[in-house]
């Protein structure tokens, strides 16, 4: 009874080791280097150009995605040939606001690390002051943090998108009409004002794809400064929302839900299999989804296989 015991008790420890190794092997270091850059960008389908700041010269900055456990190493570059000082705050990160997140002088840079524990998708930004003009004007991304594996709530889904929504100050100096909320006068669309909208722009080119049947996972980040976003799918219905994008906290059925300012939460919806279709995927703030934040869904058999897969989830 007692070689039993011992054996058995050897093999559970064994078992726990070998658990420790695969998870110790699973994880990674993803690298993310970001350069702060202060440059004009497009900012709707009729080439209208805006003094953004950004990060690489983009709205939004590049997608960063890595799995729980996995250590992200982060570099942020500020060039000399920027006028402001910039900064990077993580929402997935668990660090010291007075140290990573601290703003960098021109010809500068910063360097740390953080671990990605929670599942859920994230927004990051710039932290450095007057903190609504550096969000305002451009200085955010999309941050992806995936489980270690699908499950029967969260599936592994058909197609997935990355949306970004933020309001558009003209007048990119004046922080006292951000900070009010007054002066926006459209909202953005990863960048764009009705981006992929070809309903209501007729320069609109693009727009988001699936065939008919498909699970499409929206992966949607409010980066307005000052206002929440009521994200509905028209002529669908939300088949699940994981709030904050994690896939413990998961809705079913549902018909509008809110996204608050900086927050972020994942979307799944099911077109009918029978037939093509199509859906709007807006804001329901009338004064936001009139001024650009509404989304063409095309549900169709003859759906391009490659968008909403590998590097085409970020459309710009």
């Amino acid at each position: 009874m007692k070689r039993l015991k011992t054996d058995i008790l050897s093999c559970l420890i064994i078992s726990m080791l070998v658990g420790v190794g695969a998870s110790a092997a699973i994880a990674k270091t993803v690298k993310v280097t970001l350069t702060a850059k202060e440059t004009d960008v497009v900012i709707d389908n009729k080439g209208t150009t805006y003094p953004a700041w950004s990060y690489d010269g983009m709205i939004p900055g590049k997608l960063i995605r890595a799995t729980v456990g996995d250590d992200i190493d982060v570099t942020l570059i500020n060039p000399k040939s920027n006028k402001k000082s910039h900064s990077i705050d993580f929402h997935a990160a668990e660090v010291d606001m007075l140290n990573e997140l601290g703003s960098i002088r021109p010809g500068h840079s910063r360097h740390f690390s953080f671990r990605a524990r929670h599942a859920g998708v994230y927004m990051y930004h710039c932290a450095s002051n007057p903190l609504a003009q550096h969000i305002a004007r451009g200085m955010f991304g999309v941050m992806i943090v995936d489980p270690k594996h699908y499950s029967k709530t969260y599936p592994n889904p058909d197609r997935e998108y990355v949306l970004v929504q933020s309001q558009y100050f003209p007048d990119a100096d004046n922080v006292t009409e951000m900070v009010a909320n007054r002066g926006w006068t459209h909202a953005l669309i990863n960048g764009k004002i009705f981006h992929f909208d070809p309903i209501h722009d007729g320069n609109a080119t693009g727009a988001l794809m699936s065939r008919p049947g498909e699970r499409v996972r929206i992966f949607f980040v409010n980066a307005n400064i000052n206002m929440p976003v009521s994200f509905h799918p028209m002529a669908g219905m939300w088949d699940r929302v994981f709030v904050n994008g994690n896939p413990d906290n998961v809705l079913y059925h549902v018909q509008t839900y809110g996204v608050p300012v900086a927050g972020a939460s994942t979307f799944d919806i099911v077109s009918p299999a029978d037939r093509s279709s199509h859906n709007l995927l807006m804001d329901h703030t009338m004064s936001a989804a009139m001024r650009g934040a509404s989304t063409l869904l095309i549900n169709d058999p003859a759906a391009d296989p490659k968008l909403g897969r590998g590097d085409r989830i970020l459309l710009r």
